[in-house]
């Protein structure tokens, strides 16, 4: 009998080791194991992937997300095999991407972002007072950019500024701080609105329009010396207390920042009366990196938690609005007032960037 028993019980927890397997199958195929994506992203985006809510609504849907970071233009000269896609900050890089790698169909383009510069009261005060820029409140207003253009031509300096000498930090040449135009996609930009302004209000697109404007785009870069690779890093040093009076960074990144604490100082943001938007575009490399891609875009959940990070949804100004009304002081729902320059094509603009960098 005590056999039998055996045998009987041996048969019992075979029978529940076979039914925890048959179970453990049947909770992957319903859903709770997850599919795991490679994405190269640009540094302004690290914050949302790596954001808890924006990981567990991706795993709702099937997906873990491991990303790393780069340069959008530096993504180019990256081996993305294994990838599953590729998500730099704006179209020109994106399209050269998807050239490369053969990628066709429409990109996803789920959320932008324009540039903005950001700068200290005093700063920005300054600025205002010398008709380079206006002022809609204490903090927030619009970069006069063919001014501003004009000065930096003329290498005017803090110094020769009416009000500056105020201010102990506000000496030496009057500039931006932007990004490698050569890595970085917010420096290419840059750029991009420089040279269109510079050209008299036409995109850039031959050799002598190039030349044209190469004079003034290399003052523009060499004035500032090393130049950070990310917006991420240039943003942070500003918040700091570190660097130049005016960095240009994106938007999202503003919006983040007042997300996360109440009181930000003197930060003003100053919003170029003509600049580029930034339209985060994916690359897809795999089916699951499209799906990934398309989601961002379309799941609603996943919009809310873009716009939380500071990124304008595609064809929705009303969510950007709603979530951002108690940010008005700093940040503009409506982009009233803001010219949106034409890109350059690629070739253009990587010649306007080494051209710049000299």
């Amino acid at each position: 009998m005590r056999r039998i028993a055996g045998i009987v019980l041996a048969v019992l927890l075979i029978g529940g080791v076979v039914a925890a397997v048959v179970a453990g199958r049947d909770n992957e195929e319903t859903g709770t194991a997850t599919k795991t994506v490679r994405m190269v992203i640009g540094s302004e985006k690290a914050a949302f992937f790596a954001d808890p809510d924006v990981v567990k609504a991706l795993a709702a849907k099937g997906y873990t997300v491991k990303a790393e970071t780069s340069g959008s233009w530096a993504m180019e000269g990256l081996d993305l095999k294994g990838f599953d896609l590729a998500f730099p900050s704006s179209q020109a890089p994106a399209a050269e991407l998807a050239a490369k790698y053969e990628v066709t169909g429409t990109l996803p383009r789920p959320f932008y972002s324009p540039l903005v510069v950001v700068a200290h009261r005093g700063a920005a005060e300054v600025l205002a007072g010398n008709r380079l820029a206006t002022l809609d409140g204490k903090s927030r207003g619009t970069l006069d950019m063919a001014a501003y253009l004009d000065a930096a031509g003329d290498d005017r300096t803090w110094q020769q500024l009416r009000g500056a000498a105020v201010y102990g930090e506000l000496t030496g040449t009057l500039y931006i701080s932007s990004t490698d135009p050569q890595t970085s996609n917010s420096g290419a930009l840059y750029l991009a609105a420089a040279s269109y302004v510079a050209n008299g209000g036409k995109v850039v697109a031959s050799d002598a329009e190039v030349e044209k404007t190469a004079p003034l785009l290399r003052k523009l870069v060499s004035v500032q010396g090393a130049q950070q690779s990310s917006t991420d890093a240039a943003f942070r040093d500003f918040v700091s207390g570190a660097g130049n009076p005016l960095v240009l960074v994106y938007e999202s990144q503003v919006a983040a920042l007042l997300d996360e604490q109440a009181n930000p100082g003197d930060l003003v943001v100053l919003y170029p009366d003509t600049t580029v938007n930034s339209d985060h575009t994916v690359v897809p490399l795999t089916e699951r990196g499209r799906a990934v891609g398309e989601l961002l875009g379309s799941d609603p959940g996943l919009r809310k938690l873009a716009v939380r990070h500071g990124f304008r949804p595609q064809g929705d100004l009303a969510e950007f609005a709603a979530a951002t009304e108690s940010r008005t002081a700093h940040l503009k729902q409506q982009l009233t007032g803001v010219r949106q320059a034409p890109v350059p094509t690629s070739a253009v603009l990587h010649e306007l960037a080494r051209r710049a960098r000299g």
